[in-house]
């Protein structure tokens, strides 16, 4: 069958099952069955047996589950309400003041649990109520909870570069240290934002918290010390080259559940609960995976990656062309599907091309990840929406109307990491040279 007319028929038979409402990874199985029988393939059973053992039985793939426990059990400890006490008492004479508290939160808890959804809903959870307590601005708030939730996605150990590492066969470890500079560049965009706002609207600043003094600053702060000690243990390990990220995300196991253990939260019952949590989240994304693997060999055999690839080669898009249209359709690809979806239901396809057009591989997911960072804040399927809106109750299309400056923001930091790939390559190539 000709490759293009197989396109078009499995492109409407993927979106039309995701439509339905049927699971993203017996989506993909059915996609690839298909169209390996459509193009007369044999031995589908052999070649779907092979394929999805090897995606789930790589060792690479261990540090995903790991690092899923990791943030479930930080998730269930007193962190969100550390994070608001430390840090509340030196924001008190930025402008923006306690809104950066959700930015700041934000950021931290990425460096632990690598979720964008768990980041939000945790940092939510004690920051929300707590700034409408104190007068500040809805649009704000809330803007800046939903904003900064994604850096779950970028700041490393984040589930999705794990995802991708496993899928384009790139380092897990060199993602990891390309994520940390753009993730900072990001917490700098938010708050610079932030503060700018906050210069301009004074009217909507609730009166300043009295100021305490020095030493009870110190003392406020020292409940951050165990967590951001085991993010700096967890991510040095890695970017000195101590550690795997798989090792890492051993040693970060466990200095949760000695943290857990220490703050007098680690119980039974919160034990197996994070055990199942991470269970869940981790068979889902390995299911999707097997599903994606199925899929990609399917399209080996069909030659639709070639025929594309030959395809945009025609059109004679610059490198720089090509990233335009990869983010238009990564952006409304993420208006239908979760960040994870996106990446395993498109590396098969587009990465020949991104070969072709010889951009860096490494730079790629750092990008690919930037993108879907704005598909959470994005109706009608942003999970940061969800998640909000289960927090507050508000409407999800009210949060996503607050939460536009910050998509805006992250398609400025598309930008300026396209622009400049060196934030995202820098750090791995000192790395290496190191």
């Amino acid at each position: 069958m000709d490759p293009l007319l197989l396109t078009l028929i499995l492109t409407l038979l993927l979106f039309g099952l995701l439509a339905s409402g049927l699971w993203v990874a017996i989506t993909l199985f059915l996609v690839a069955f298909v169209g390996l029988v459509l193009n007369e393939t044999g031995n589908i059973g052999l070649i779907m047996a092979t394929t999805t053992w090897g995606a789930s039985s790589s060792w690479t793939l261990t540090a995903l589950p790991l690092f899923i426990w990791m943030g479930e059990i930080l998730f269930r400890t007193r962190l969100s309400e550390d994070l608001f006490s430390g840090l509340a008492p030196w924001l008190n004479h930025l402008p923006g003041r306690l809104l950066h508290v959700n930015i700041l939160g934000c950021g931290i808890f990425a460096a632990v649990s690598g979720s964008s959804a768990a980041t939000a809903a945790t940092i939510g959870r004690m920051t929300a109520p707590e700034l409408e307590r104190r007068g500040y601005d809805e649009r704000m708030s809330l803007g800046t909870l939903a904003g900064s939730g994604t850096l779950g996605l970028l700041i490393p150990p984040s589930i999705i570069l794990i995802v991708y590492g496993v899928s384009a066969e790139v380092s897990i470890a060199r993602l990891f240290v390309a994520g940390a500079l753009p993730g900072l560049m990001l917490i700098m965009l938010f708050m610079g934002y932030t503060m700018i706002w906050a210069l301009l609207n004074h009217s909507k600043m609730p009166p300043a918290e009295p100021d305490m003094p020095l030493v009870q600053k110190f003392k406020a702060s020292m409940s951050l010390f165990p967590v951001i000690g085991l993010i700096l243990f967890v991510l040095g390990s890695i970017y000195g080259g101590l550690a795997t990220a798989t090792e890492a995300a051993v040693f970060g196991v466990f200095g949760a559940l000695v943290l857990s253990w220490l703050t007098g939260t680690l119980t039974r019952k919160t034990f197996m609960a994070s055990l199942m949590g991470a269970t869940r989240t981790s068979c889902m994304i390995a299911f999707i995976l097997a599903g994606a693997a199925f899929l990609t060999i399917a399209m080996g055999f069909t030659g639709i990656p070639r025929a594309l690839a030959e395809y945009i080669a025609t059109l004679g898009l610059s490198p720089l062309g090509l990233i335009v249209v990869l983010t238009l359709f990564f952006v409304l690809l993420g208006c239908f599907l979760d960040g994870i979806s996106v990446v395993v239901l498109t590396t098969s396809v587009v990465l020949p091309m991104v070969e072709q057009a010889g951009i860096d591989l490494l730079w790629f997911g750092i990008y690919l990840v930037l993108v879907v960072e704005m598909s959470q804040i994005t109706p009608p399927v942003g999970f940061n929406l969800f998640v909000l809106q289960g927090l507050t109750g508000k409407n999800i299309l009210l949060i996503a109307r607050y939460s536009l400056p910050f998509f805006l923001l992250l398609l400025i930091a598309v930008v300026l990491v396209t622009a400049f790939p060196m934030i995202a390559t820098w750090l791995p190539a000192l790395m290496t040279r190191g």
